[in-house]
């Protein structure tokens, strides 16, 4: 199993959902995140992490709400938003850094 270092550490950029099961915008999002997936393909990798199942990682980067998205690129966070974004926003910000 890859490190959180190594997966945020790639050319192409990476998109980090912090999320709970209990929170409702969070499902939301997630349909949401599968089309900005599916539609960018190999250009962006989408990772999903549980705060109440990974709290460490959370607490690391100041996670104080859900859903937060973090982008990554080179081990570098470049982007940051709580809160819901239209997959053509998303897909709009991640092409940003491409």
């Amino acid at each position: 199993m890859s490190t959180f270092s190594e997966i945020i550490n790639k050319e192409q950029p990476v998109l980090v959902d912090f999320f709970a099961s209990w929170c409702g915008p969070c499902q939301t999002l997630a349909p949401i995140l599968k089309q900005v997936k599916d539609e960018l393909g190999e250009k962006v990798s989408v990772i999903k992490i549980d705060v109440d199942k990974n709290q460490a990682i959370a607490a690391q980067f100041q996670v104080r709400g859900v859903p937060t998205m973090l982008l990554f690129k080179n081990r570098q966070q470049v982007w940051r938003q709580s809160g819901i974004l239209s997959k053509n926003d998303l897909i709009s910000i991640i092409k940003q850094y491409s």
